[in-house]
């Protein structure tokens, strides 16, 4: 698992159009902690790639990562991570989300997925 994620990271930085900027104020994207600290430094854009190539493995491993990337405290990230899911086919993981994390953001979620799909 750690072999793909190095991979996934790998292209995520390889598409990088430019060096991204990484604020000192931005909050870290737990759901990277486990893969090693190079992945905690990831911008926004980056960890959004990271999701995209996380996804295209199709795995019960990339799964459980996409899932966890909800929780991203990137809202782009978190929409990212829920397109990818819908794509999948795993609403029910979606569902789930949606029912353990009630507020603003899970409702903005759902109405975004919608929308985009």
């Amino acid at each position: 698992m750690l072999v793909a994620i190095v991979s996934a990271a790998a292209i995520a930085t390889a598409r990088a159009r430019r060096p991204a900027r990484v604020s000192a104020a931005a909050a870290p994207a737990s759901w990277t902690q486990g893969a090693g600290d190079e992945f905690e430094t990831l911008s926004d854009a980056q960890r959004c790639d990271l999701v995209f190539a996380v996804a295209a493995l199709d795995d019960d491993a990339s799964l459980e990562l996409l899932e966890r990337a909800l929780d991203d405290p990137s809202e782009s990230v978190a929409l990212a991570a829920a397109r990818a899911l819908r794509r999948r086919g795993e609403s029910g993981a979606l569902e789930r989300y949606f029912s353990a994390h009630p507020g603003e953001r899970a409702r903005t979620l759902r109405v975004l997925v919608e929308i985009l799909d």
